[in-house]
C-alpha cells in the first residue's frame, strides 16, 4: 500500500506575513475561476464603476448580495455616499466594457460615455446595458476588511438581458475567458 503523501503548504502568521506569502496567496486565489461584473453608484451627480470578480448572493430571504471593492477606489466613496449600488453580471462579449472600467487611474468625469447604460430612475445606479443579469441594491451595512470595504445590499430592483444564449465572462488565472 502507497502512503499519500501531504502536498506542500504554508502555515501563516498573521504578525510575520511576507512579501512572499501575499505573492503565494495571489498566485493561489488566480486559481480560482469567478464571474465578472461591473459595480456602480452615483456620487455627487457622477457615475462610479469598477469591474469585479468578488460579489456573490448571500441571502433569498430577502434577496441580498454583497461586493468587494478596492478601499480607496472612487465607486466605495460613492456607495458610502448615496446608500446604493449596482451589481451588472457581464458577458463574455463584454471584455472591453471590463478592461475599461478595470483600469486604474479612469476619468472622473464621463466614465460611461462610451459604455452602453441604462438607470431605473434618474439618481438610480447605472446597470451596462446587455448585461446577463443585474442587481440595485441599498447599502444595509459594510465592512472594511484588509484593503477591501465589503458592502452588503438588500435588493430592490433586479432583472436580465432577453439574449440567454451568451456566456458569462469570467476571469481565471489573472484574464479573461468567455464560456
Amino acid at each position: 500500500m502507497q502512503q499519500e503523501t501531504t502536498p506542500p503548504m504554508r502555515t501563516l502568521t498573521p504578525e510575520l506575513i511576507t512579501t512572499e506569502d501575499q505573492e503565494f496567496y495571489q498566485a493561489l486565489s488566480a486559481t480560482v475561476a469567478k464571474g465578472v461584473a461591473v459595480v456602480s453608484s452615483r456620487y455627487r451627480g457622477r457615475d462610479m464603476a469598477t469591474t469585479v470578480t468578488d460579489y456573490l448572493s448571500i441571502s433569498y430571504d430577502p434577496p441580498t448580495m454583497l461586493a468587494s471593492l478596492y478601499a480607496l477606489s472612487r465607486t466605495v466613496d460613492a456607495i458610502e455616499d448615496s446608500g446604493r449600488f449596482a451589481v451588472s453580471v457581464l458577458a463574455a462579449d463584454q471584455r472591453g466594457t471590463a478592461d475599461w472600467l478595470g483600469e486604474l487611474g479612469s476619468p472622473l468625469i464621463g466614465l460611461l460615455d462610451n459604455v452602453p447604460h441604462f438607470r431605473a430612475e434618474p439618481e438610480a445606479p447605472a446597470v451596462i446595458r446587455d448585461c446577463l443579469a443585474w442587481f440595485e441594491m441599498r447599502t444595509v451595512a459594510s465592512h472594511r476588511a484588509g484593503t477591501h470595504t465589503l458592502f452588503v445590499g438588500e435588493v430592490v430592483r433586479m432583472g436580465q438581458t432577453t439574449d440567454q444564449s451568451r456566456g458569462p465572462l469570467i476571469r481565471y488565472q489573472s484574464g479573461y475567458r468567455g464560456l
